[in-house]
C-alpha cells in the first residue's frame, strides 16, 4: 500500500516538474496528498514548499527533521528546453512521504517530534537559506537529507551514511569597454582578448593541491553579426569548486584579485559582478552514526559503505553551517543511477526508493 502511494507521488512529480521557486503546483499537490492522508501540512509563508509535523514536540523531547527537495532542473531534453527531474528530487519527495506514511501512528512519536520539510529551490542553491528564514529549523536536534547517488559512487542496494559535498560558487560579470572598428584595434581593448587573459590567469591559480579544487570560465559572450567590429563588451561567468569552505574562500579571493588586476591593466570596467554559491558539507558525527546504524539495521553491515566524498554540491549543508549545533547529514542511496545526475535521460532502479524509505524510518526509530 505504501509502495503504491510512493509510486503515485513519484509519477505525478516526474510528469509535472517545476523550476526552482516556481513549485506552486508541486507544493499544492504535496499539501493535498498529505491532507488526504490525515496529516496537517503547513505551507511556508514567503516561499514555495511546506513542512509537516508529526509526533510530540514537548520540551525535552528529541526533534528530528527530514528533508526532501522538490524543484526540477531546466535543460534541453530531446531538443526541447523544459523543466526536468534529472536529479532525483521526485524520488526524494516520494521517499520522505513514504517515511511519513510508515511512521504514522507509531508509538515512537509519543516521545519524539519529527518535522518533514519539502524544500524549494535546491537547484539554485537558495532554498535552504529561505527555509531557515521561515523559522522552522531552530528547535531541531537532528536533520537528515537524502540523495540518489550515481553508479560510480554507490552500487545499487548499498547506502552511505553521509555525502560530503564540496563547496560550489559562480561569479558572473561584464567586461565593459567600447567597441571599435576592425581596422583600428588601437582604439579599444578587445573584450575577447581580455577574456582570454582572464582564462589564462585562472589556470595559474595554485592553492593546496591536497584539497581538490577547480576554477574555469564557463560563460563568455562577445561580438555580434558584424565581424568588422572589435567588441569591447563581454558577458562572462566563472564556476568554482572546492572540497572545503576554507579552500573556497581562498579560491574566490584569488579570482577577485585577477579581476581587479584586469581592470587596472586594460583600463576596462568589470561591472555587474554577481556572486552566488553553496557551502561544503559540515556533517555532524552523531548524525552520521545515526544514519550508519540505520543502514546496517535495514540493509546489513555489508551494504553500508563509507561516506561519499564528491565535488558536487547541495544546499542542504547551509543548515549545518548556519546552525553549528544541528546534527545533520545526508543519506547517500545507491540505486543503479545512470548515466549520471543531471543527464536529461537519467534513470535509476525505482525499487531502491523502498530502501531509502526504510532507512529514514529506521533513523527516526533509532534516534534517542
Amino acid at each position: 500500500m505504501i509502495e503504491e502511494k510512493m509510486k503515485q507521488v513519484f509519477e505525478h512529480m516526474h510528469a509535472n516538474p517545476e523550476l526552482s521557486n516556481e513549485e506552486v503546483e508541486t507544493t499544492d499537490y504535496i499539501y493535498r496528498f498529505l491532507k488526504d492522508e490525515g496529516f496537517n501540512p503547513v505551507k511556508f509563508k514567503n516561499i514555495t514548499g511546506l513542512y509537516c509535523d508529526v509526533g510530540n514536540f514537548d520540551e525535552g523531547n528529541t526533534v528530528i527533521g527530514v528533508r526532501a527537495d522538490i524543484d526540477a532542473l531546466y535543460q534541453e531534453v530531446d531538443g526541447v528546453k523544459q523543466a526536468n527531474h534529472s536529479c532525483g528530487h521526485d524520488a526524494h519527495t516520494s521517499m520522505v512521504i513514504g517515511t511519513m506514511l510508515k511512521i504514522k501512528g507509531h508509538e515512537k512519536l509519543q516521545s519524539t517530534g519529527v518535522r518533514f520539510i519539502f524544500q524549494p529551490a535546491e537547484e539554485v542553491g537558495t532554498g535552504a537559506l529561505s527555509v531557515a528564514e521561515e523559522g522552522v529549523i531552530e528547535n531541531m536536534d537532528y536533520f537528515i537529507g537524502v540523495h540518489l547517488r550515481p553508479e560510480e559512487e554507490a552500487d545499487n542496494g548499498f547506502a552511505a551514511p553521509s555525502i560530503e559535498h564540496g563547496a560550489a560558487a559562480s561569479i558572473e560579470f561584464r567586461i565593459a569597454g567600447d567597441d571599435a572598428h576592425g581596422a583600428r584595434p588601437h582604439l579599444n581593448h578587445n573584450a575577447i582578448e581580455v577574456g582570454t587573459d582572464i582564462v589564462n590567469m585562472l589556470s595559474k591559480i595554485h592553492i593546496n593541491p591536497v584539497v581538490p579544487s577547480s576554477v574555469k570560465m564557463t560563460k563568455f559572450i562577445a561580438g555580434g553579426k558584424s565581424l568588422n567590429i572589435i567588441p569591447g563588451i563581454a558577458e562572462c561567468g566563472i564556476d568554482l569548486r572546492a572540497q572545503t569552505n576554507e579552500q573556497m574562500e581562498l579560491l574566490k579571493e584569488r579570482v577577485f584579485e585577477i579581476l581587479k588586476y584586469i581592470e587596472k591593466f586594460y583600463d576596462v570596467k568589470i561591472e555587474d559582478v554577481h556572486h552566488s554559491g553553496i557551502v561544503a558539507s559540515e556533517s555532524h558525527q552523531d548524525a552520521i552514526d545515526l544514519i550508519r546504524k540505520s543502514i546496517v539495521d535495514v540493509l546489513g553491515e555489508e551494504k553500508c559503505i563509507d561516506p561519499i566524498v564528491t565535488s558536487g554540491g547541495d544546499d542542504f549543508h547551509f543548515y549545518t553551517v548556519k546552525y553549528p549545533g544541528l546534527k545533520g547529514a545526508m543519506l547517500g542511496l545507491g540505486c543503479g543511477l545512470k548515466p549520471g545526475l543531471h543527464h536529461p535521460h537519467m534513470t535509476f532502479d525505482h525499487s531502491a526508493m523502498i530502501n531509502g524509505t526504510d532507512i529514514l524510518y529506521q533513523a527516526i526509530l533509532n534516534v534517542e
